[in-house]
């Protein structure tokens, strides 16, 4: 006689079944959790119970348990009933007061509440910092944490100054050379007071903590879209003195047959009277300027992660003069085998693009190359 089907039948959406193969893949999920959601998967795949208990390494009876509980109560039945247990050594009012703490402003000369300065605030119910802790961990209340934000309005004018800068970059004019301008300050000239140790099987590399200050380092960098090449130059001051400087001894390197197009955001060193004054004065140059809180559309910026990683991260560097050698060293051999940077779009860039394209004209021209050579004669 064929064994019946169980009556509580699983039938799961794309939602809900999203959220349980999430709580699967978790690896912070608890184990119990996560078996009782694969339970419901399985059930969901018309799979029999004895068939489930069997792969998951659980009895019958707790298959039959939750997919009960599921099919009465959906996913927030999976988890654990409260359960009494010994009755709260501090109540609500206690609770409200730390979570009133911790939410108000700190005294003054202080920056953060710590668990010691809410238990001291509230010598009447003479409870522990510990005890303050494991609340505000129950509550997943952290003041000690902070998260940045940014306030920016998701206005028009954003998009069509993004969409600008993503056409130039798609569709550079004829006989163009698009150049992304940008300025790295503050890096610090620093080494090991010990040598680092280098790793071998079974031990990392050992580095000793303690490191020597040899001052800071600033530097502007132009990178040329269609090649991938960079020139850098070491900065005294990032003025608009130093900026206009700099342009002219690209302006000096670059065939003069040819325009230049700057990407560039709106610093005050690029946006000063004395540079928009330059640039005027030498109409073969036009700027397309970023939008604020968009540093991700100067391609530059790209070039500084990897001078990051390749060089600032792990180097070091007994001096200024040291520092701004091996950034210049490192930009020579990047340019060696220097590409393009290829676009990956998501639904911002997606959307500039979109925009640009009915902003100007379909047909893609050709990026004009510019010789390495040329590039690093202004270094």
């Amino acid at each position: 006689m064929a064994r019946a089907a169980s009556q509580d039948v699983v039938v799961l959406g794309s939602r809900r079944k999203a959220k349980l193969e999430a709580i699967v893949r978790r690896p912070s999920s608890p184990q119990a959790l996560v078996r009782r959601a694969r339970i419901v998967l399985l059930a969901h795949q018309r799979w029999p119970n004895a068939r489930i208990a069997a792969a998951l390494g659980c009895s019958v009876t707790t298959v039959v348990t939750w997919r009960r509980r599921f099919a009465r109560g959906g996913i927030p039945a999976l988890s654990d009933r409260p359960r009494s247990g010994r009755p709260q050594v501090y109540g609500p009012d206690v609770r409200l007061a730390i979570v009133a703490t911790a939410t108000s402003a700190p005294p003054e000369g202080v920056t953060v509440w710590t668990h010691g300065m809410i238990a001291a605030n509230l010598p009447g119910t003479g409870i522990s910092p510990s005890q303050v802790g494991r609340i505000l961990a129950g509550l997943e209340l952290a003041p000690h944490r902070v998260r940045g934000w940014l306030n920016r309005r998701d206005d028009e004018q954003f998009w069509a100054q993004a969409a600008a800068v993503c056409n130039i970059y798609l569709r550079p004019p004829p006989g163009t050379v698009v150049i992304c301008i940008d300025e790295k300050t503050g890096i610090q000239a620093k080494y090991r007071k010990y040598p680092q140790q280098p790793p071998r099987p079974g031990r990392l590399a050992r580095r000793e903590f303690e490191y020597v200050r040899g001052g800071t380092v600033s530097i502007v960098a132009a990178l040329h879209v269609a090649t991938g090449q960079v020139v850098t130059e070491p900065i005294a001051r990032n003025d608009s003195l130093t900026f206009t400087g700099f342009l002219h001894r690209l302006d000096q390197c670059i065939d003069p047959r040819l325009n230049i197009h700057l990407i560039m955001d709106n610093g005050s060193s690029r946006s000063s009277r004395a540079t928009r004054a330059w640039i005027a004065a030498h109409p073969r140059i036009t700027v397309t300027y970023t939008p604020k809180h968009a540093s991700w559309l100067d391609m530059a910026e790209l070039w500084f992660s990897t001078l990051t990683r390749g060089l600032l991260r792990r180097g070091e560097f007994t001096s200024r003069a040291d520092l701004a050698a091996k950034i210049t060293s490192f930009a020579v051999r990047y340019n060696r085998t220097a590409r393009p940077y290829t676009w990956t779009y998501d639904a911002r860039a997606d959307h500039a693009r979109h925009l640009a394209s009915h902003a100007g004209h379909d047909d893609r021209a050709a990026p004009v190359p510019l010789t390495s050579s040329a590039l690093l004669s202004a270094a």
